[in-house]
């Protein structure tokens, strides 16, 4: 796509609408940010008013939320607001206005979360809160951090190179495929467990291949055991109905690119705060955060105040449609693909076709086609947008609430003459 100057001078010209890049498909008119509609129970006609209210073209079926979700429209007008304001006059008194906003936004993730203000800081993304925790928690010779084996790489390379600074000793639950079960996993870790063990690092929601583990249980018994609990929610930040005061982890992280739809570079730490003194901060800079454990832990210096302050935009935008509808929606989504995908010669599913076993992450083996072509054939082709599935030969798929039924089919049936050709 060529842009003229004069072309991009007039979309930078728009302000408070979407912007209309001219590949978009004809007919297609930006997302509307009036409010949604009122209901009790969710129709089809309801979440295609969602799907709207992306920039997502008419055309594609973007079924990689696990990696990336596009921002809902309200994040992407608010965020060109906040830039804007931030832009046009970057004084003190501006920057003081948005960190207003950055803590607007943190108290209404915290009650979202079930957390308080004063558990939450603001990062980057996921990686950098797993990693501030392995960095910040004081470990030693002697002591022992039991991790997940399918653990994402941030909450678990991360955990054994700080190993081989710090000299605690990694021990490792092996993931078991096909899904075992609550019960399996909860004795699994409750075995690895030992009078050494310090910390237990595991994945809510796996990206590979959507097991979902058990970490109410896992928390609730390494807290009986004085052991420390990190839960990784990248892929359940944003789509599950959970409260954190009910998991009860010591620290949970997660990122607003992905399930959240909002702004780039905005990640979640919670610090439970019957832990707060037990990790230091590891980055010591200006500008932290006003309330809580933000104040040591998120002084990183200059940071995009505009963005900061927009993540509320997002976290308002999830409560309108409802936390427990997104969560519905999302597995009623993946449901559909499953069943379908677990009935088709030649697939092999990676994912448990155990709804209580996995949330809206779906990865198959397709047969003996290559993953990759196959990815690359249902973009080009049929645009449809899925992922090669990590550590597997395989494709993963991970419908969220701004997909429709009629997408899915699509891509079932997509899947279909592809495995039959």
């Amino acid at each position: 796509m060529s842009v003229s100057r004069r072309e991009f001078a007039r979309y930078l010209a728009i302000s408070g609408s979407a912007v209309m890049w001219p590949d978009f498909p004809k007919g297609f008119a930006g997302a509307p940010t009036a409010p949604l509609p009122r209901t009790s129970e969710p129709d089809e006609a309801f979440w295609k008013a969602v799907r709207a209210r992306y920039l997502v073209p008419p055309d594609l079926a973007f079924l990689n939320s696990a990696n990336v979700a596009p921002a809902c429209l309200p994040v992407v007008e608010v965020l060109e607001k906040n830039t804007r304001f931030m832009e046009a006059n970057p004084s003190s008194t501006t920057r003081a206005k948005l960190t207003e906003g950055r803590e607007e936004s943190r108290r209404l993730l915290a009650e979202s979360l079930g957390a308080t203000p004063e558990e939450i800081v603001l990062v980057r993304n996921t990686s950098e809160a797993n990693n501030f925790i392995s960095s910040g928690l004081k470990l030693g010779v002697g002591d022992e951090v039991v991790v997940f084996g399918d653990n994402h790489p941030s909450n678990l390379n991360a955990w054994r190179e700080k190993a081989k600074r710090f000299g605690f000793a990694i021990v490792e639950v092996p993931a078991t495929l096909p899904h075992p079960g609550t019960a399996f996993y909860v004795d699994a870790f409750s075995k690895a467990l030992t009078p050494r063990t310090k910390v237990i690092a595991v994945t809510h929601v796996t990206n590979t291949i959507g097991d979902m583990l058990p970490v109410k249980e896992l928390c609730a018994m390494a807290r009986s055991r004085g052991v420390l609990s990190v839960v990784d929610g990248a892929q359940t930040f944003g789509i599950l109905n959970h409260s954190l005061s009910d998991m009860q982890p010591d620290f949970y992280t997660g990122s607003a690119h992905k399930w959240l739809c909002g702004p780039k570079e905005i990640g979640l730490l919670y610090v439970n705060a019957a832990v707060h003194d037990r990790i230091s901060p590891s980055v010591v800079s200006l500008y932290a955060g006003a309330v809580g454990i933000s104040r040591t832990m998120e002084g990183f210096g200059q940071r995009d105040e505009a963005a900061l302050a927009t993540l509320g935009t997002a976290v308002k935008f999830q409560t309108e449609i409802g936390r427990a509808n997104i969560e519905k929606r999302s597995r009623n989504l993946a449901q559909r693909m499953t069943a379908a995908f677990s009935k088709m010669d030649g697939v092999a599913m990676y994912s448990s076709t155990d709804p209580t076993r996995y949330a809206a992450i779906i990865t198959l083996r397709p047969g003996s086609l290559d993953p990759g072509k196959l990815v690359a054939t249902l973009y080009e082709k049929e645009r449809i947008a899925c992922a090669r599935s990590g550590g597997r030969p395989g494709i993963r798929f991970s419908p969220h609430i701004f997909n429709t039924m009629e997408e899915v089919d699509r891509t079932i049936a997509a899947v279909q003459k592809y495995m039959a050709s």
